[in-house]
């Protein structure tokens, strides 16, 4: 699907010289995210809104404040685990689009399009619209006082939120690795008001209210047990969000490792840390009746100040919809530099070296979601699908051991960990099709509507003519408009 409009006009000078002496001018996305920018993005990836409304889910399903303090400080180990794995992974294959990469070299092109199918449908859009609407409500709470915000005023400024980090994203990657520094700071700062509030409330007034009794109504329940690590590992999503932009990572064979062995064992200690803050404050009976722990929180200990930690939880929602827009706009990238994706998303601009239509692409999908008045109920299966894609993965890596023995590896991690984590991620694909059978069903029956597309119009050696005429004049049209070319032209000038 090449096309060409008057590219000798608009590339820039760049690549030097082939062997006959003529000027190669290239175009593609530099390595501009150096170990604070890679520890940046994963903190904020992961550290949303989520630990600051949701530790009822991990309390509800344990029964007492002590056990579902194991279960964080457990989640965390596993992310852990699985991180270290995706960091082997991310340096063995160093190519952008995380999963569909992996996907894509241990079994195929059909898998790595089904993972590719189900981001486009599931994963991306529904997540980032989940996280725009809880910055919404948040930034909006404190104009609405005692009263809820409507629902137009929260999709209006959700939208707006995504325009505006997708206009960011386009136009310059020195400003989104800034901007993602900045959020960064503003997460650590809400994380360190909860946790130096509660150690006050501990060492100054004596206060333990959520651990007078710590493993009181511990349940033994194993479903349920299950079910809290289930609520705290959605938590920790986004621990594997560095891998989707390898490429563009300085020297990522150093600065991945890095910056997953730095970020995660801060985020598991920051997240027990403020757990504990909140059962300090906070009895279980007052986190199990609250829909925001920290705006409870904020209720008991800061009074007509609550509306501080209402900002500082929007903004940690916008660090984590920012963070999510940059990442998962690449996936698209390179799906449609494979060719499973037309071809106009693969274009990069020439003046700010991002890919623009993939980033509009990806924010048009996100604006679809926000007019859905329904899209919670998506949520569940966002996790079934992103567990199954990942316990594919981590699969996929044992899978790679035996059947590439002799691919460097600059991270190897032992057998041990790859083997525990996939049994881990199929036990988080298993248990909802007990507990939510429906979703499960609905979510695999989304899935497999990609294996008819992907016979018909990508296996296909002979495609439609209208098929590949409408994908050309979208790719012609959306050079000119972005003054965008594909990745690594070549054009010779004598």
């Amino acid at each position: 699907m090449s096309t060409r409009c008057n590219e000798e006009e608009i590339l820039p000078m760049a690549g030097g010289r082939d062997g006959n002496g003529n000027t190669e001018k290239k175009i593609a996305m530099e390595r501009r995210l150096g170990l604070v920018d890679g520890i940046a993005m994963i903190v904020g990836s992961i550290v949303g809104s989520g630990i600051f409304i949701s530790p009822k889910g991990v309390l509800q399903s344990t029964g007492s404040a002590g056990l579902s303090i194991i279960v964080w400080a457990s989640c965390g180990f596993i992310s852990f685990v699985g991180a270290i794995c995706y960091a082997e992974l991310g340096t063995m294959i160093n190519s952008s689009g995380g999963d569909y990469a992996y996907l894509g070299e241990a079994y195929g092109p059909l898998p790595a399009f089904l993972y590719l199918w189900a981001a486009l449908l599931i994963i991306i859009p529904v997540s980032n619209a989940i996280i725009a609407l809880a910055f919404a409500n948040y930034i909006l709470q404190p104009i609405w006082g005692a009263c809820s915000p409507s629902d137009s005023a929260v999709r209006l400024v959700a939208a707006f939120a995504v325009g505006v980090l997708a206009y960011i994203n386009c136009c310059n990657m020195r400003w989104v690795a800034k901007l993602q520094t900045i959020f960064m700071a503003a997460k650590v700062i809400a994380l360190g008001l909860v946790i130096s509030t509660g150690c006050i409330a501990y060492f100054i007034q004596g206060e333990s209210r959520g651990f007078r009794k710590p493993f009181e109504n511990t349940t033994t329940d194993p479903s349920l047990i299950a079910l809290s690590f289930y609520s705290g590992l959605f938590s920790f999503a986004g621990w594997n969000c560095l891998n989707f932009v390898a490429e563009e990572v300085r020297e990522p064979h150093k600065n991945l490792p890095r910056a997953i062995f730095i970020s995660m064992p801060i985020i598991t200690i920051v997240y027990v840390m403020t757990n504990v803050a909140y059962l300090i404050v906070l009895t279980p009976e007052e986190i199990l009746n609250s829909s925001a722990v920290a705006v409870t929180f904020g209720d008991h200990v800061y009074s007509s100040f609550t509306w501080v930690i209402q900002v500082l939880v929007a903004i940690s929602a916008l660090g984590t919809l920012h963070s999510s827009i940059f990442s998962s706009s690449r996936i698209f990238f390179v799906g449609a530099r494979n060719g499973h994706l037309p071809g106009a998303i693969a274009l990069i601009s020439i003046d700010n070296l991002t890919p623009i239509p993939s980033i509009l692409f990806m924010g048009g999908l996100t604006m679809i979601m926000l007019v859905v008045t329904d899209v919670y109920v998506l949520i569940n299966y966002t996790s079934f699908v992103e567990a199954t894609f990942v316990a594919a993965a981590v699969g996929g890596l044992l899978w790679l051991r035996r059947k590439r023995p002799d691919v460097p590896r600059p991270i190897k991690v032992n057998l041990v960990y790859p083997i525990a984590f996939f049994v881990v991620s199929i036990f988080l694909v298993c248990f909802p099709v007990f507990s939510s059978p429906m979703e499960v069903v609905t979510a695999i029956g989304i899935i497999v509507t990609a294996i008819p597309v992907f016979y018909l119009c990508i296996a296909r050696k002979s495609k439609p003519k209208w098929i590949s005429a409408a994908s050309n004049k979208c790719t012609v049209l959306c050079q000119k408009i972005f003054l965008a070319v594909p990745e690594s032209i070549g054009e010779k000038t004598l």
